[in-house]
């Protein structure tokens, strides 16, 4: 294997290696083809990735719910980078521009797109998903080609590493927007993995007067209050800790519901005040409601999904130092041990967010 990082020409050919996975469990780093610079574009070479949750799926499930692999797929949605080579006519970016790379790739065209909801494209293009047949190739690469209109450029002295999670932060700051204004508001939000982190951060730079993070680990929790969070409870030592918050009919006024439990939820609805938002950010399958609890406090209950806009302000808000992304991140690894840095992003008593480092004198 060449050396990580560094495209190679064979036969006329560019490629560079690849991390992807073949079955579960069968991680392997390949070399891949670069994609042709076509009009637009942009090359990339890419500094740092981060391993999300559904790429944690495909290495233990080979999918999730009905989505499986069919055939070796790269991974990787979230990545940053260095512009190395741009298609005639390019300006948005330059040679030599730091950027964060939006993986979603909505087709512009259909009637959601045109609606002005991208997020819910019907044919969307989201990096290292097996949702497609084909597949959509992921980010987890080297050197990555994609659309100028991709790229947002990092400020000066702004790590890659805290970049990569720009997309991450998306979903946060796109969760946070289907709450409504949050100016003055008492937030809950359930559940502390990176999603539900970005929350905290998210719902405090829209002006949450309090933010209460809940989560079943103290080393999660450590990191929400770390983002932000003005109090924590830790469930598994405190299971009745809804009573707390249930006097005169709940307290909170939104709950960011990040963990995908139902039971998390159902915990949450006794919290809740009359006339709250619920908004549903984590996965977790099929949960029943307590529909009279919903009814009786007369709760908007939503759901949120991806994000769009928010893929800008993220970056911006990270290049505006606004919001410190270092708490996030565990640790990088090169991509010859990508495996081990799969284990350890499986690992949530002891990782929040593992990257994994391309070229690592991007740093």
């Amino acid at each position: 294997m060449q050396d990580e990082g560094k495209p190679l020409q064979q036969a006329n050919r560019l490629t560079c290696p690849c991390v992807v996975i073949h079955a579960p469990h069968d991680l392997r780093v390949d070399e891949r083809e670069v994609e042709p610079l076509g009009p637009g574009q942009v090359r990339v070479q890419v500094g740092y990735g981060g391993i999300c949750g559904s790429d944690l799926h495909y290495y233990h499930q080979g999918g999730f719910g009905t989505v499986r692999i069919k055939r070796p797929m790269t991974l990787g949605h979230e990545v940053a980078g260095t512009v190395i080579a741009v298609a005639g006519g390019v300006t948005r970016v330059r040679v030599g521009d730091r950027v964060a790379v939006n993986p979603s790739r909505p087709c512009g065209r259909c009637r959601y797109c045109l609606e002005g909801l991208p997020n819910q494209c019907l044919d969307m293009r989201f990096y290292g998903s097996a949702m497609r047949d084909p597949h959509v190739e992921g980010a987890f690469r080297a050197v990555l080609t994609c659309d100028a209109v991709q790229c947002e450029a990092i400020a000066r002295g702004v790590a890659l590493q805290h970049a990569a999670l720009a997309e991450p932060f998306s979903v946060a700051l796109h969760g946070v927007s289907r709450a409504g204004p949050l100016l003055g508001k008492k937030v809950l939000v359930s559940g502390c993995g990176p999603i539900g982190a970005l929350s905290v951060a998210a719902a405090l730079v829209h002006g949450a007067a309090e933010i209460t993070a809940v989560d079943l680990t103290d080393e999660t929790l450590a990191i929400a209050r770390a983002m932000g969070a003005h109090h924590t409870i830790n469930a598994a030592s405190e299971p009745d800790w809804p009573q707390r918050f249930s006097a005169d009919k709940g307290t909170f006024d939104v709950m960011l519901e990040c963990s995908g439990s139902e039971r998390a939820l159902r915990a949450g609805l006794d919290a809740m005040r009359p006339r709250g938002t619920v908004v549903q950010l984590g996965l977790g399958g099929d949960v029943s409601l307590p529909q009279n609890l919903v009814v009786a406090k007369e709760l908007t209950v939503c759901g949120s999904f991806r994000f769009h806009a928010e893929f800008a302000l993220a970056v911006r808000l990270i290049n505006e130092g606004r919001v410190d992304m270092k708490p996030m991140v565990t640790g990088a690894f090169p991509i010859a041990k990508a495996r081990e840095a799969f284990e350890l992003a499986s690992d949530r008593k002891r990782a929040m967010k593992v990257l994994l480092a391309f070229d690592e004198a991007a740093a």
